[in-house]
């Protein structure tokens, strides 16, 4: 992230911060401390006033978020990190007021209601909202993330036959990813057979059998952005109930992409999913349609029944529907999309869907 990146990024958030009558706001969220800093390191805050942004951490990182984060102030720690902040905003006389996020830990809120004697205050969604509407440095990131999701996804193939292990492919898949001078965006998800109609299977020894069913959740960061993908596959004879199934959840994913344009609800688009396997009498996913890609694997957009979020150039978010069957099989389609100001692109449409 270059320099010029984080100023824009860091006018988009005072400018959030004005409207929402905001003198200060202390930012705890791993992420965001990335997105308006430039810091990669971990356990560190981020103070944002009308004229600096201090980045408060310690030892283990001084060296790295000097080099990291040229537009900030840095502010090396040597006491928890409550009594840092009550320390710098004790010599910043014109603050009265600080607003802290409100995904920050209850711990956190607490030490910092014993040390800092100023009115505290919580808000949400400040930065992620920012954060929604990716640029083009963002793009670029997770259409090569999602490059090389695609290949590393072919690299495994060979390993895909009977015999191996829901364990043992996991493992093979993230060793390409890893290979790939990449790493995972969260823990890969191989499920075979009916292990596939629980959405977060944990691998186990299970395994592949001849004309048994393969699902592969996974996901690759790159440069500090994710992809999110999912594939099903069979191996030899494929069951008519399976392709059945699999057609309609295909089908559900294609009626909701082509429902994606600026201006349109994120429920709409999740309803458009539903209707398709709700209209083949199908049990429909209770989990949301999609959800927004970036710095992290889940954040906004959601794209749910209860989500009025209009969807704006520049969203990356996946599109997701899926059956699940317990006892028999699930199917999960998973695709990264890009809402531009015509439409809308599919980031990983070149990630095999058949083996």
């Amino acid at each position: 992230m270059n320099d010029k990146t984080i100023k824009k990024r860091i006018k988009a958030i005072r400018s959030q911060l004005i409207k929402k009558r905001i003198q200060s706001l202390l930012v705890t969220n791993p992420a965001n401390v990335t997105y308006m800093t430039g810091f990669l390191g971990g356990d560190s805050w981020v103070l944002i006033t009308d004229k600096t942004v201090y980045l408060l951490t310690d030892s283990r990182y001084t060296e790295q978020a000097k080099n990291q984060c040229p537009a900030c102030k840095i502010i090396e720690r040597n006491k928890p990190m409550a009594e840092t902040v009550a320390q710098l905003v004790k010599k910043l006389k014109s603050i009265r007021t600080i607003t802290i996020e409100k995904s920050s830990s209850l711990a956190a809120v607490e030490a910092l209601k014993k040390h800092v004697k100023l009115r505290l205050k919580t808000a949400a969604n400040i930065i992620e909202s920012v954060r929604s509407i990716k640029d083009k440095n963002e793009i670029a990131a997770i259409r090569a993330a999602a490059r090389i999701a695609a290949k590393v996804l072919k690299q495994t193939f060979t390993h895909i036959k009977p015999g191996i292990t829901e364990n043992e492919l996991a493992g093979r898949l993230d060793f390409q990813i890893r290979k790939a001078t990449a790493t995972n965006s969260f823990e890969t998800i191989v499920a075979f057979g009916p292990n596939a109609s629980r959405p977060h299977h944990q691998p186990t020894s299970r395994k592949l059998k001849k004309n048994d069913m393969v699902l592969i959740d996974f996901g690759v960061k790159f440069k500090g952005y994710c992809c999110d993908i999912t594939r099903c596959f069979t191996i030899g004879r494929q069951n008519s109930f399976y392709k059945k199934v699999y057609d309609v959840v295909q089908d559900a994913q294609t009626a909701a992409i082509k429902m994606l344009k600026a201006g349109v609800t994120a429920k709409k688009i999740d309803a458009a999913a539903r209707e398709v396997i709700a209209k083949y009498d199908l049990p429909v996913y209770g989990h949301g349609t999609g959800h927004g890609l970036g710095l992290q694997v889940h954040e906004q957009p959601l794209i749910s029944a209860n989500s009025n979020v209009k969807l704006q150039p520049g969203m990356v978010f996946t599109i997701e529907p899926a059956v699940y069957i317990p006892g028999k099989l699930g199917i999960r389609i998973e695709d990264d999309v890009l809402v531009t100001k015509t439409g809308c692109k599919i980031l990983t449409g070149n990630c095999p869907r058949r083996l």
